[in-house]
C-alpha cells in the first residue's frame, strides 16, 4: 500500500528525478507556458506555486531560497517579474489545460501548463 507516499517517481532515482523536475520548472518559468504530459504538469504545479508564494515575500532570504532550488536565471525571473504580478492573488498561479492529444510513444495524455 502507498500510504503516506506522495509524488510520482517517473522511473528515475532520487537525484535524477530532482534534477528533472528542477529543469522542468526552469523551462516553465522561462517560457511561461509549456506543453508536457499531464502527470508532469500535476507534479510541478504545487512545487512552483509554493516558490511563487515564497517570492512574493520580496526579501533577501526568499531570493536565496529560490536560488537554492532553481537555476539563477529562473530564480531572478520569478522573483523580479513573475511574483510581483500576483501580489494581490492568494494562490492558484498556474493553470493546467488538458489536451485531447496523446503522446505517440506511450500514450501519455498531454497537457499545457501556464501562468495565469
Amino acid at each position: 500500500m502507498r500510504h503516506l507516499k506522495k509524488g510520482r517517481k517517473f522511473g528515475l532515482i532520487t537525484g535524477k528525478r530532482r534534477a528533472f523536475l528542477r529543469i522542468l520548472m526552469h523551462n516553465l518559468i522561462m517560457e511561461e507556458r509549456i506543453e508536457t504530459t499531464e502527470a508532469r504538469a500535476k507534479e510541478i504545479r504545487p512545487r512552483l506555486e509554493k516558490l511563487v508564494t515564497l517570492a512574493k515575500k520580496d526579501n533577501l532570504s526568499a531570493l536565496r531560497t529560490l536560488m537554492r532550488r532553481l537555476p539563477q536565471t529562473s530564480a531572478y525571473k520569478i522573483f523580479h517579474e513573475i511574483a510581483p504580478r500576483y501580489k494581490d492573488r492568494k494562490g492558484g498561479y498556474l493553470r493546467i489545460k488538458k489536451t485531447a492529444e496523446m503522446r505517440r510513444r506511450d500514450g501519455s495524455r498531454k497537457a499545457i501548463i501556464e501562468f495565469i
